[in-house]
């Protein structure tokens, strides 16, 4: 990784201590967000920083009493991560529906962790293909801006939604020019940059982080592109946070350039539609906004999206990092797989869990790489 992108990395592994002194220095509250479908603007509006609750990829035996063990990992490592005191600067904890299994993550999270002030669990419309489905979000969002009017004690203007809209716009925008960059042949930015850019844009204070946006894309046309790509990869899955894969990955021989996971391309690819009523603006934006398997019926609008991503990326392949357990992603998987391989790319399957094993999926990795390189042989 170059150093351009040492302060997304600092970020990324200090992200309590930078949601510390930004409480500290601000004096205003911070809030934990679970799942990227939660309006991040309503919540800026109101004063706060919203920190999107990750892992930490470490064993843990704090969640047994609280959720099954055959909910997803992510799940179960969120829930830990309040259990165990490490999101205690957050007063409060909002929850926008994703699937539901996290819900009940939220559910324990807002009983067990004593810190918490206040909860606030938004029910968006898992059918966002329904007619219907803008106008019912329009009125959960707009429920959700008169709950933290309570919380905070004061009104938030149409003003305050525009500027919150605008600076979260600009955020998206900045990650797209940044992604542009993975386009590129030995390309500058890699997947392991790229992974700590967008990962920090969740809970990084959006006016810092589109300062250090526009540092790098500065200096970027500088820098060399002389790196060997290998076999140019896409990641597709739902949540996953897990660096030191991503550079094994990029250690053997191959470069990820492209992504589709909430944790990358999916929170940022689409801005808000500018509409004269600011809610309408911030509400439709996530029922368009690139569908989680969890909103994509009764039509896979993704597996089209899916594929032309890899194909605007020049990605060779496609590794699908799934959570075990589940359930969404591994609904679509078998569909997505045939869809891809059918136009020509190859697929690998690699299950993930709170622990990583990086050995066993280096050589899986490495085996894939090899049955490519035959395959180009004949």
């Amino acid at each position: 990784m170059s150093g351009l992108f040492d302060q997304f990395k600092t970020w990324y592994e200090e992200r309590h201590e930078y949601a510390k002194a930004w409480k500290q220095r601000t004096g205003r509250p911070v809030v934990a967000t679970m799942c990227t479908y939660t309006p991040e603007e309503i919540l800026i509006a109101a004063g706060m920083l919203p920190v999107r609750v990750l892992g930490q990829h470490e064993p843990q035996n704090v969640t047994e009493p609280h959720i099954f063990g055959m909910f997803c990992p992510f799940c179960r490592d969120s829930l830990a991560q309040g259990l165990l005191g490490r999101y205690d600067y957050c007063e409060g904890v909002t929850l926008t529906q994703s699937c539901i299994q996290y819900r009940q993550t939220f559910n324990s999270w807002r009983a067990h962790v004593e810190t918490v002030k206040w909860d606030y669990y938004l029910p968006m419309p898992n059918e966002v293909q329904s007619k219907f489905a803008k106008l019912l979000h329009y009125s959960e969002v707009k429920k959700f801006r008169t709950f933290m009017e309570g919380v905070t004690g004061k009104p938030i203007t149409d003003d305050d939604l525009r500027r919150a809209t605008d600076l979260v716009n600009e955020n998206r925008r900045l990650l797209h020019q940044l992604f542009e960059y993975r386009k590129e042949v030995n390309p500058r930015v890699t997947g392991v940059d790229a992974l700590y850019a967008s990962l920090t844009a969740q809970f990084v204070d959006k006016e810092e982080h589109n300062a250090a946006l526009r540092k790098v894309l500065a200096e970027l046309p500088s820098q060399p592109n002389n790196r060997a790509e290998g076999v140019r990869f896409m990641t597709i899955g739902s949540e996953n946070d897990d660096v030191s894969f991503m550079a094994m990955v990029e250690s053997v021989g191959s470069t990820i350039v492209i992504d589709d996971q909430c944790s990358g391309t999916r929170n940022f690819w689409n801005e808000a539609r500018i509409q004269d009523d600011p809610i309408a603006t911030i509400a439709d934006r996530y029922c368009e906004r690139p569908a989680c398997p969890t909103k994509d019926y009764p039509v896979h609008t993704r597996f089209d999206h899916v594929l032309k991503l890899a194909k605007d990326y020049n990605a060779r392949a496609v590794v699908f990092l799934q959570q075990k357990f589940c359930d969404p992603h591994e609904g679509d998987y078998p569909d997505l797989k045939e869809h891809l391989e059918k136009n020509g790319i190859p697929t690998l399957f690699l299950e993930f869990d709170i622990t990583n094993p990086i050995g066993p999926f280096r050589i899986r990795i490495e085996a894939f790489l090899e049955t490519m390189s035959e395959e180009e042989l004949f």
